[in-house]
């Protein structure tokens, strides 16, 4: 028998309902955790609990929708049991877990086994040379309009050529037609044929669910309907060991296609589950969560649960109605500048969440004219930068050069003589002789008809990356020096360069080039890594794991949206008005109930401080418009808010408080003064 495991979690520093959480391991159970009542604590705690009831280490699956959360998760669960542990369990996001089980299955729906993954800037540049073939340059379709339909559709398992609209439907079978030819996935594919291959052949379903008896599914009231499909096919009888953790209140990506009626269902798919709400909220102020519940518990049919504050008392939710959006933004930056002088709070206290990205100029512009240090959330992936892209689809070669993707990617980044022509030509050929356009390029017939100048750069690219594939494969050399050296040898980085503009993007192209390549080498000497893993992890990076707000300094501004999961001392929510939250096209579509969420989900970041605003007048489209106060506002309870207006804030006097405050700042900031003069 295996020995128990030791772990560092004690059940005497859970509350009632964690405890019972960690304690049930059997059947199905579905974790209602609230905001901020402790979920990832729970979570890993049940996990190191497992451990310790020695159920093994690699027969558990814990699934989460980002890179940076699995990671985070991983690194919890190893400091409370070990790290040996926590590296035999199996933590990834759900197209991870799909890339494990295609890779040792995909030949049995007709692909070859090394695949390559679409990225979404790989997605945009086929459908850009869709467009042109089939007439759509023309017609001024946008390619991320025509891509979104395609996934909707996937997500929903409706066949793309079934897409209403019929030019739409048929750039869609085009384009699953030019994945096909090229051997290559995108995002949905992952989880389309990944639930396809469990569902169709019972010999790799038997393999996965004997390999992870125990499964446990994080944020899912993110899923969408395939994904559930996905888990019901992962987990099966009798026994049903699945352990799921959401919050229907939190469901705000509907729009993207997540399902709230997984959670509000759950019975449905699996028999009999344990259910157990987490409601103790250790985060925010009784003030602050009196609201939040007052306001959702307008949404009909939801899974009943009242958020209750360890933390009694709380200074009044503010509802300031402001005269222009001019006026709110030089408001919060003041605000916020006499806060941090008055009590000493760091810039990195304040948030500022609002309904749409278009909301944050104003707000960009009174921080600037202010110097006062912000930071946006959303800036580009790193994984889209041009160069990390072109430096993988090398490191792809390198792993298997019939990757047609990464390889017309860079067959001619740096220039090398090898134009689109050519290019063409060869992915014609290998498409009629049934082959990679690797293997068009390395056969003789084929450069045949090329010209000499062309057959002759075509040759010298096949030499230079069989050369440097056979370092690795034959020479056994380290893929990260490989990869090195060839960005060297073909003079990469002086050819980007050139068409940098400033010394700062030549430098973040170098950076970026140097990261990938120590990535690598960090990745490949973990135990059982290789330069296809690496890859693979690389193509799944997502854009919201590059978003690291601890890297980055200021008052956070922030969508609503992307808030989630996020907590702050001092939040201000602005744009409370009827047409923004709830916004127009929820109105007319229906989904009202999920903008409530969304404020809902906006009000329990706040732990210390809660300031929401309204304008009477905002400018759209260069206009200024009149504005109605938000019709959520009427939902709230009265007990904890404390409405008032601009103007009678700017016309109060000062209390004591305040001027104790201001004071005590100010003499704060003359001790500094004078140390400096005597230093």
């Amino acid at each position: 028998m295996r020995p128990p495991m030791a772990s560092s979690f004690s059940f005497d520093s859970l509350n009632q309902a964690q405890r019972e959480a960690v304690g049930a391991l059997d059947g199905p159970v579905m974790l209602l955790a609230g905001a901020g009542t402790g979920k990832t604590r729970t979570v890993t705690c049940r996990i190191a609990h497992m451990l310790e009831k020695r159920i093994a280490a690699s027969e558990i699956l814990a699934v989460t929708f980002t890179n940076k959360a699995a990671s985070e998760m991983r690194e919890r669960i190893g400091g409370m049991v070990s790290k040996k542990a926590a590296e035999d369990m199996t933590v990834c996001t759900f197209h991870s877990l799909c890339v494990r089980i295609l890779r040792g299955g995909i030949e049995k729906l007709g692909y070859k086994k090394n695949f390559s993954i679409c990225s979404h800037s790989d997605q945009v540049g086929l459908m850009k040379q869709l467009l042109v073939r089939m007439g759509g340059s023309s017609e001024k379709v946008k390619p991320d309009e025509v891509l979104s339909a395609i996934s909707k559709a996937k997500n929903k398992g409706i066949d793309p050529q079934a897409l209403e609209d019929e030019y739409f439907a048929a750039l869609g079978v085009a384009y699953q037609n030019e994945l096909r030819a090229q051997n290559a996935v995108d995002f949905d594919d992952l989880l389309l044929m990944g639930e396809q291959i469990l569902r169709e052949h019972a010999d790799v379903r038997d393999i996965f669910r004997e390999r992870y008896t125990r499964v446990t599914v994080d944020e899912f009231q993110d899923t969408n309907a395939l994904q559930m499909r996905l888990l019901q096919q992962l987990v099966g009888p009798p026994h049903y060991h699945v352990c799921v953790v959401g919050d229907d209140d939190q469901s705000i990506y509907g729009w993207r296609g997540a399902e709230v009626a997984n959670i509000l269902q759950f019975e449905k798919f699996f028999p009999n589950p344990k259910v157990i709400r987490l409601e103790e909220n250790y985060r925010s102020t009784h003030a602050v969560l009196h609201t939040a519940n007052s306001l959702i518990k307008h949404n009909v049919g939801r899974r009943e649960k009242i958020l209750r504050s360890t933390r009694a008392g709380g200074d009044p939710v503010r509802i300031v109605a402001m005269p222009g959006d001019d006026q709110e933004a030089e408001f919060i930056a003041e605000e916020i500048m006499a806060e941090k002088g008055a009590v000493g709070r760091e810039w990195e206290d304040f948030a500022i969440l609002f309904r749409t990205n278009g909301q944050s100029r104003k707000l960009e512009l009174a921080f600037r004219e202010r110097k006062m240090p912000y930071r946006m959330v959303g800036a580009q992936s790193f994984y889209d930068r041009r160069e990390v892209r072109d430096v993988l689809a090398y490191a792809q070669l390198l792993a298997s050069p019939d990757a047609d993707v990464p390889l017309l990617r860079v067959l001619n980044a740096p220039n090398r003589g090898i134009g689109q022509s050519t290019a063409i030509l060869a992915t014609d050929w290998s498409r009629e002789h049934h082959e990679s356009v690797w293997q068009a390029l390395c056969d003789p017939n084929f450069t045949a008809q090329l010209g000499t100048k062309s057959a002759n750069a075509v040759q010298e690219f096949v030499a230079t990356i069989a050369g440097a594939k056979n370092r690795i494969e034959i020479a056994k050399e380290n893929p990260a020096d490989v990869l090195d050296s060839l960005i060297k040898e073909i003079e990469y980085l002086p050819w980007i360069e050139r068409a940098c503009k400033t010394d700062s993007e030549r430098q973040q192209r170098a950076e970026g080039i140097f990261s990938v390549v120590d990535s690598l080498r960090k990745h490949v000497e973990k135990k059982g890594k290789t330069l296809q893993s690496f890859i693979d992890h690389s193509a799944l990076a997502s854009d919201k794991d590059d978003d690291d707000l601890e890297k980055k300094q200021g008052v956070t501004l922030i969508t609503l949206h992307a808030s989630k999961g996020l907590e702050f001392p001092i939040v201000f929510l602005v744009g409370l008005e009827e047409g923004f939250l709830p916004h127009t096209r929820s109105i007319a579509e229906g989904t009202k109930d999920e903008e409530r969420r969304l404020l809902y989900v906006g009000i329990t970041r706040a732990q210390d401080l809660l300031t929401m605003t309204y304008c009477s007048t905002r400018i759209k489209w260069g206009q200024e418009t009149g504005c109605q106060p938000s019709s959520f506002i009427g939902e709230l309870d009265d007990e904890h808010l404390l409405h008032t207006t601009y103007d009678d804030i700017l016309g109060a006097a000062p209390s004591t408080d305040e001027l104790e405050n201001f004071f005590g700042g100010l003499k704060g900031l003359l001790d500094d003064t004078l140390s400096l003069i005597h230093i």
